[in-house]
């Protein structure tokens, strides 16, 4: 009785749990547009030596792709967020030379800036 119950019951109650849904593979394709005709030639013009992380086989396969697949690839999370980010703007009808960047250079110096400001160097201050 109790079982029954239970299946009747389960409808009504909100799952409490994440779906697990391949949600790239839901999303549609976008046609390839201009001189972007093949995946390389995307992931050439969104830079970032993309085409040398990732190679995809088909137009299909790189946007069936998600984080899950880039991130099996061996791929960085600042990679991986900027490939997708990309792929979606391109899925939205932009090109990939008005919204494709360099990624920011890494830091030279450490620390919160640096050691000699305006030819003086910069010491901590003591009480003494």
């Amino acid at each position: 009785m109790s079982i029954r119950l239970a299946a009747r019951l389960q409808p009504l109650v909100p799952s409490l749990t994440r779906s697990v849904v391949h949600r790239a593979a839901q999303r549609p394709v976008p046609p390839p547009r201009g001189k972007i005709t093949t995946p390389e030639d995307f992931l050439k013009a969104i830079g970032r030596s993309s085409e040398s992380k990732l190679s995809p086989e088909s137009w299909e396969q790189l946007w069936h792709t998600d984080g899950y697949q880039l991130k099996k690839a061996g791929l960085g999370v600042q990679d991986r967020r900027y490939i997708l980010w990309s792929m979606e703007k391109f899925r939205q009808g932009e090109d990939p030379a008005e919204f494709a960047y360099e990624a920011k250079p890494e830091k030279k110096i450490r620390g919160r800036g640096p050691a000699v400001q305006n030819g003086k160097r910069l010491r901590s201050r003591r009480h003494r």
